[in-house]
């Protein structure tokens, strides 16, 4: 099973783009029911638009200081950090207030968000996988909050409903968050998520009656569910901590065994605690039961690996790696012998078997060998089957269990495909392919004959033969060639009068890829550019890319983006001031600092769900655990002024002009805690420039991303685009 450290910080796509300075006709105020007046005025090129002349509300500046090495660092804005007060409770519905304002005055947002709506109403299924005497599949008719979990006695056959989260809560907010079967399927357990929340709750059910069977387990959280047996499941917690749930630190995380039937309060700890203090614990049974894996690391790079043989009646748990500083996953067990994913000696990652009597590194022999390619490995029907990355785009290559080649899976064209897993008895897996202008497609695979067939084709309004993408290479401020992906319609003209959409994340080892997403389309088919390059931090080429851009190498991550935005100006795609820049998460820390270091890039920026005070990322919930890529303020002088020197909370500077900006948070983020979004909102608001409107969208009931519902979704992505469309001066329904 998969090791879920990367799951700790996913990207949110978000974008942003700023535009050129307005002239003012007046002051800006408020009228009669306190809402902020906004007052029309010319762009300079003449068209009719709307000047962000706003009244903000008054944030309070306080009196913390924080002192390091001898440098007191002012913080005014602390206050925001308690998610609990009156005051930032008020704060932030004063905050959406004048958001809200502001976007209801767009006159074409309404018929973006209309657009959106008809584009995103299309049935989406998944792969159908089979559990005891059914084969289970999630299934959105279109428009339905939360896809619905149906199954079937064969894949495509007459369905019944398994599952169904939307009527977890009146106002879909509880999502499904992970869903878990014994081998024999006769029992399951489900995951649900409150408000977007990470923390978790599990309820187990008997397949067959669909009766609850015990209570439901509380304070589970960066964790999957593991069976053994029909008895009981491993998964992982942390204490529930003192104060604020949502942005309290969580610092020991626990991997315990519950038995079925009994209270979690009895639940048996298996590793973690005062004993072994890790932040990430993952414990996973191997297909054939024999085996508890578990990982352990203390940051979001790196970990343990330590393996438990269950016919062992010592209850011995084997040490295989006792370190941190590389990745380790099993991906297959087959008798005595452990194949395990690894970059050890293999920046790019190889495959290499072990012996359980002996399964230290010394005695590794490799199976799949280290290539000038990033190898991410499955395994499936008593095969592995390596998904190799070569200039961000996907390769498979199917092996047997000697590691002799079997075959090169043929794909239907460029793009990414996933998928590529299945048990040991299975003939057939069910993998998708997409690409930007590829609608995810679900293929049957025969597993010993190596032929695919096309299973479910989705039935969207989406012509791809309207579009072009291209992969380019530019370089960087310091010479080095990154890659880059641009999408537009066919026929589009290089007149630098495009807008255009500039995605990146960089960071954590994530590699962005070719993939299809619904809420493109209208900002395609109204003649905007997609922009995706593959800057340097993520892992498109393995270790060494990533730490070119980790720690103090984190200005490459920038440069990188920099230069993007450079070439798509340079070669006539777009212009500054047509140019929106965006990223979420990490991604949302790259366009903070990116827009504080050249505030005259871009037009618009999106800072989504960002890590944006870098002095105190640390101090929230699981945020320690990023010290790998970032650093901390408090490791040393030297780390200290290289954060400083580019965190975007403590880079926002009296009487810049900055782009256009809105900033996008969740109130129920536990993960980037809202607080980076208030303060760095706080830090513009007061000290910006010029006309350019910089607004904060606060999501509420939500978190960092997952399991919001289609409403939510489709309403912040017209706001988006309607923001960068009309601080550009576009109307895209009329132009």
């Amino acid at each position: 099973m998969k090791f879920l450290f990367t799951f700790l910080l996913l990207m949110i796509f978000v974008s942003g783009c700023s535009h050129s300075d307005n002239s003012r006709n007046e002051h800006s105020g408020q009228d009669a029911a306190g809402d902020p007046v906004i007052a029309d005025a010319t762009t300079d090129n003449g068209t009719n638009a709307t000047a962000q002349l706003l009244a903000y509300p008054e944030t309070r500046r306080g009196d913390a200081v924080d002192e390091y090495f001898g440098t007191r660092v002012p913080d005014p804005y602390r206050w925001l950090e308690d998610d609990m007060s009156d005051e930032t409770a008020a704060w932030v519905q004063a905050q959406n207030r004048v958001t809200n304002h502001y976007l209801d005055q767009i006159p074409f947002r309404e018929q973006i968000r209309q657009r959106l709506t008809d584009d995103w109403n299309y049935e989406r299924l998944s792969a159908p996988t089979r559990y005891g005497e059914h084969y289970y599949f999630s299934r959105n008719d279109g428009l339905q909050n939360h896809s619905v979990i149906y199954r079937s006695a064969e894949p495509g056959g007459e369905a019944e409903i398994f599952l169904d989260p939307n009527t977890f809560s009146e106002d879909g907010t509880t999502s499904l968050a992970s869903l878990s079967f014994t081998r024999d399927g006769s029992l399951a357990a489900y995951m649900i998520s409150e408000g977007g929340s990470d923390w978790r709750k599990a309820i187990v059910l008997d397949t067959r009656t669909m009766e609850q069977i015990g209570d439901t387990l509380v304070d589970i959280k960066f964790s999957g569910i593991s069976w053994h047996g029909n008895d009981g499941f491993y998964y992982s917690s942390y204490e529930s901590p003192d104060g604020s749930q949502l942005s309290a630190m969580t610092d020991q995380h626990k991997l315990y065994y519950h038995r079925i039937g009994t209270p979690q309060s009895g639940d048996r700890l298996v590793f973690g605690g005062a004993e072994t203090p890790r932040r990430y614990i993952y414990g996973s049974i191997s297909e054939d039961q024999r085996y508890l894996i578990i990982g352990a690391a203390v940051s979001t790079s790196g970990n343990e690996l330590y393996i438990r043989d269950l016919n062992d009646e010592t209850g011995r748990l084997k040490t295989v790696i006792g370190n941190f500083d590389n990745e380790h996953q099993v991906i297959h067990t087959d008798g005595d012998r452990l194949f395990i994913h690894t970059n050890l000696h293999a920046p790019n990652y190889r495959v290499v078997e072990a012996d359980i009597q002996n399964p230290t590194p010394e005695n590794w022999v490799d199976v799949i060998p280290e290539t000038d390619h990033v190898l991410n490995a499955s395994s499936a029907g008593g095969y592995l089957f390596a998904n190799y990355l070569i200039d961000v785009q996907t390769r498979i290559k199917q092996f047997d269990l000697q590691g002799g080649l079997v075959r090169e899976v043929e794909l239907p064209s460029i793009g990414t495909a996933g998928g590529f897993s299945a048990r040991e008895a299975d003939t057939t897996l069910y993998y998708t392919f997409t690409s930007f202008t590829y609608p995810a497609t679900i293929y049957k695979y025969d597993i010993r004959e190596g032929s695919s067939e096309r299973y479910w084709t989705p039935g969207i309004d989406f012509d791809p033969e309207a579009y072009v993408t291209e992969q380019v290479f530019y370089e960087s401020k310091d010479g080095t060639r990154i890659p880059m992906f641009i999408t537009y319609k066919k026929g589009l003209e290089r007149d630098g009068t495009n807008p255009t959409y500039l995605y990146a994340y960089g960071g954590f080892n994530v590699s962005l890829r070719p993939s299809f997403s619904v809420t493109r389309m209208v900002w395609l088919e109204k003649g905007g550019i997609y922009a995706q390059p593959n800057i340097r931090g993520g892992g498109e080429y393995g270790e060494s890319w990533h730490n070119a851009g980790r720690r103090k190498n984190r200005q490459n991550v920038f440069d990188d983006f920099i230069a993007a935005a450079g070439f798509l100006v340079d070669n006539g795609y777009t212009s500054h001031d047509r140019l929106a820049i965006a990223g979420g998460s990490n991604g949302g820390l790259l366009v903070g600092a990116v827009m504080t270091q050249r505030p005259e890039l871009a037009a618009v920026a999106f800072p989504a769900v960002g890590v944006l005070d870098m002095l105190r990322y640390h101090t929230f919930t699981a945020g320690a655990g990023w010290a790998f890529d970032y650093g901390t303020a408090d490791e040393n002088e030297e780390m200290f002024r290289y954060l400083l020197g580019y965190s975007p909370v403590h880079n926002v500077r009296e009487g810049v002009t900055y782009p256009s900006t809105m900033i996008t948070t969740a109130d129920h983020d536990d993960r980037v805690v809202p607080a980076h979004s208030h303060k760095f909102a706080a830090e513009l608001q007061s000290k910006h420039a010029g006309d350019n409107p910089v607004l904060i969208r606060i999501e509420t009931r939500a978190g960092h991303g997952a399991g919001r519902t289609t409403e939510s979704i489709i309403s912040e992505w017209a706001d988006r685009y309607a923001f960068a469309w009309f601080t550009m001066g576009i109307d895209p329904f009329t132009d």
